[in-house]
Formats: C-alpha cells, sequence, structure tokens
C-alpha cells in the first residue's frame, strides 16, 4: 500500500489493494496531522491519544516498564519469505534480512501510542496559519515554540523540518552511550552524558525569539579511559539563513577549545568508529543545504516500534554479531511518510542519496537507507523509539547504524545499563558557553 500526493489538510489520497482510494473532506486529522482512523483492514488501528501517563509500575528515574510485555508476534519475516512482504518493508531492511540469515522482523500489533503534552497540539495548530520554509530548506520563521511546524507538509524539507523540531523536552540529560560493533559481535562500549536545552521547546517561546537557537547540545566523553574528556558544544540554528549551526570541541590532549564547523555533515561522529556521521544523530540532526528534499508520499510499512523490550534487555542479550538480537526487537505496521534526499549538484557528502520514513503520529525518523556512489544500498539505519508516556513524549530509545559491506554497526543511546533520560533535569544557557567548555573536560 501506498500513497503518492500532494496532501493538504483537506484532502488525502491513498493507493488501497491497488485501487486509489480518496478520503478527502471526511479525512479526520490528529493534533500532530495524521490520519486519526484506522487503515482499510482495521491492522493500524485509530489514535485515540496515545499513551499520555505513566503505565502501571512505572517509577521515576527507572527504565519503562513494557506495557505490551505479553504480547506475541502476528507475523514473522525472514529471507525465506521476505519477498511476500517487500512492499511493507525498507530496502535496507530487506538487505539486512538477505544478508544475514539470523535475522527476522517480527511483527507485533500496531499500538498508536505517540503523545504529547496539550500545548504542544495548542502551538501546532498556530503553525498552521503562522510557520513558514525560509528557502528551500534553510529553516523556519513565524513558528509557535514546541509546535510541529508544517502539520500537512507540502515537500520533503517540511517533513524533516518536523523531525529536527519535533517536541523533545525544555531540558534533559541522556547517558549515549555507543557500541561500535565488530563484525565478530565485539565491542568496547564508550560512556558518553549528554546535556541538551531546547529553547523551541519551552512553552511561550516563538521560533522569533530564542535568539536563533533551537536546541543547545553539550556531549562529553566518560570513558574509556583513552577517549574521556572530549567535549562538544553545539548551539542548532533554527534558520541558517540567519547563522547556521554553530560547534565547537575540547580535546583533552591538546587543552583547548576550539570551532568545529564540520559537525553538522558526514564527518565521523564522536566514538563511532567510522560507522556513522554526525549529521546522523537522532537519524537526521545535521544541515539540510546539499541535498534537494522530496516528498515521496506515505506508506504502510513495518517500522521499528514501542521499542520497551530493548531498552529492557541487559547489552550481552541484545548486541549478537551482525545485528542486534531479533528476540528483543519489535516492529509493527503503521503509516510513515517517504522523503527522498538527493545530493545537489556540486555538492559533497558520502551518502549521494538517501530514504527517510517519518512516522506520521510523532514525525519521529524511524529507518534511513544510504546508499553509495553507486547507487547501492550501504548502510541501513533504525530507531528504537518508545513513548516516554511520563513526560510525554515519543522518541528513540535506541538508534542501530548497519554497514551492509563491513558487517559491522554503532548503536547509540543505549542507556540500558545506565541511567534513563531525565527529562527533570535542570540547566541554563549559560552552561552551553564556549568559555565552559575547557572546566567541562578537565579531569
Amino acid at each position: 500500500m501506498s500513497i503518492n500526493l500532494r496532501k493538504s489538510s483537506a484532502l488525502c489520497a491513498a493507493f488501497v489493494g491497488g485501487g486509489l482510494l480518496v478520503l478527502g473532506a471526511a479525512f479526520a486529522a490528529t493534533p500532530m496531522g495524521a490520519e486519526q482512523g484506522a487503515n482499510a483492514d482495521g491492522s493500524i488501528p485509530p489514535w485515540t491519544g496515545g499513551l499520555a501517563k505513566p503505565q502501571p509500575g512505572y517509577q521515576p528515574r527507572r527504565h519503562h516498564p513494557d506495557p505490551f510485555a505479553s504480547e506475541k508476534p502476528v507475523l514473522q519475516i525472514t529471507a525465506a519469505n521476505a519477498d511476500k512482504y517487500q512492499d511493507r518493508l525498507s530496502p535496507g531492511l530487506r538487505a539486512m534480512l538477505a544478508r544475514y540469515r539470523s535475522y527476522r522482523v517480527d511483527v507485533y500489533p500496531s499500538h498508536r501510542t505517540a503523545a504529547f503534552p496539550q500545548w504542544v497540539y495548542d502551538a501546532t495548530a498556530k503553525n498552521a496559519a503562522a510557520c513558514k520554509r525560509v528557502g528551500d530548506s534553510a529553516g523556519v520563521q513565524g513558528c509557535t515554540g514546541g509546535g510541529i511546524p508544517f502539520r500537512a507538509p507540502s515537500t520533503g524539507a517540511e517533513a524533516v523540518w518536523n523531525h529536527k523540531l519535533k517536541y523533545r523536552g525544555f531540558s534533559s540529560q541522556i547517558f549515549d552511550n555507543q557500541a561500535p560493533v565488530t563484525a565478530g559481535g565485539t565491542y568496547n562500549l564508550v560512556r558518553i552524558r549528554e546535556d541538551l536545552l531546547v529553547p523551541y521547546d519551552k512553552q511561550g517561546s516563538t521560533s522569533d525569539t530564542i535568539n536563533n537557537v533551537g536546541s543547545y547540545f553539550k556531549q562529553e566523553v566518560l570513558g574509556p579511559a583513552r577517549l574521556a574528556g572530549q567535549v562538544i558544544l553545539v548551539h542548532d540554528s533554527i534558520n541558517d539563513a540567519v547563522s547556521p549551526r554553530q560547534a565547537w570541541v575540547y580535546n583533552p590532549g591538546q587543552r583547548r577549545v576550539r570551532r568545529a564547523p564540520n559537525i553538522a555533515y558526514d564527518n565521523p561522529a564522536t566514538a563511532s568508529d567510522g560507522l556513522r556521521t554526525n549529521d546522523m544523530y537522532d537519524m537526521f540532526n545535521g544541515a539540510m543545504d546539499r541535498y534537494d528534499w522530496k516528498l515521496v508520499g506515505k506508506k504502510e510499512m513495518y517500522v521499528p516500534y514501542n521499542a520497551y523490550r530493548a531498552k529492557l534487555s541487559k547489552l550481552d542479550e541484545l548486541v549478537r554479531p551482525g545485528h542486534f538480537n531479533p528476540d528483543k526487537l519489535r516492529y509493527e505496521l503503521h503509516r510513515v511518510w517517504v522523503v527522498e534526499a538527493t545530493l545537489k549538484p556540486g555538492m559533497r557528502h558520502i551518502n549521494p542519496r538517501r530514504t527517510f520514513y517519518l512516522d506520521e503520529d510523532s514525525w519521529q525518523i524511524l529507518q534511513v537507507d544510504h546508499y553509495d556512489g553507486a547507487g547501492k544500498i550501504w548502510r541501513y539505519s533504525e530507531a528504537l523509539p518508545i513513548q516516554y508516556y511520563e513526560v510525554p513524549l515519543f522518541w528513540t530509545g535506541a538508534d542501530v547504524h548497519y554497514d551492509l559491506k563491513s558487517g559491522r554497526y554503532n548503536a547509540v543511546f543505549l542507556d540500558n545499563e545506565d541511567r534513563p533520560r531525565d527529562f527533570t533535569h535542570q540547566t541554563s544557557p549559560a552552561a552551553y558557553s564556549p568559555q565552559n567548555l575547557r572546566a567541562s573536560g578537565v579531569r
């Protein structure tokens, strides 16, 4: 099932069983612009508000109990039967099944758990009339903070800006522990602490009153000892036409702070062993000026979702040669927006083409297919999202980036055996000044 469309808030078209279904004025949208109703056969349920309150057994500062722990797969897809389901599998996921006979896609009942605060929905409604895209992809203006800029996107760039500006909470601390995994399944865990302050996500803010800083980000490597003390600081722009992202790095060996203008594109990310670029953080978090962004349409696809089991697993249960343990993974059928990013003439990036798959309920990018210069699948990335129901917000709980050529992969946000994300963490813009960067990394 697929949709090729130019979507407005009043008109939506879908291919169902080879025929064209026009939903027209009867189409009811959720506060985030998704289709509120179920799909044709009911395998995707209607959105009824998501998980907006803490679930039974939840304790603050503990990992989230799985609301669906007792469920069993309704379908298992392997290399042997993947052709039957190829229309609902991304090319990258099909490539994973073809390469690894030990990999499979366990499909569970679909649950539309994504939910956000009411004020985020109110801000999103205001943005439908007021928020504007700057240039082809440079940024946004006239937006109410916390809200998705483009509830009914007309371009691929607008859809990706929805992902970049999805609500993540105003202030948080994250342990972005990373495992660069060899083809044989071995790794040395890199422990990383990240502080995040998002002026755009403060209730009452607007895109025009936050000094063009959508978010402040500070990342410090805590171990192993050979890497400890490296600190990265980023002031992420909301409008690159005014000023692009600013970044600095502190190197403990040199004991000095220097600017890092390339922390926006395809230079290797911290402690990734070259398996991830900086703009692959949270599936995509970079500057957008090197690509043309095409909104292909919407599809029903099997995507990672409600990945509580993976988050609750010990790392030695989760990490396997070639890929994560499929026993710990959960896929569901959901509607996703498909965006093709193609490198502009004269521009440079190690991935000349990428395909992004964005969840209709949250705008979280769930999967990315990365192509090489010959047009072949090179890497496949997937987010393992959960609903942080105590906030509430929907966000990736871990990202996994598979290199289909080398058999290695890089897994990030591995706080499984550490403290979970803390959305009560208090900080201020003063903590994110370049002047304070050197003090952060001193041991």
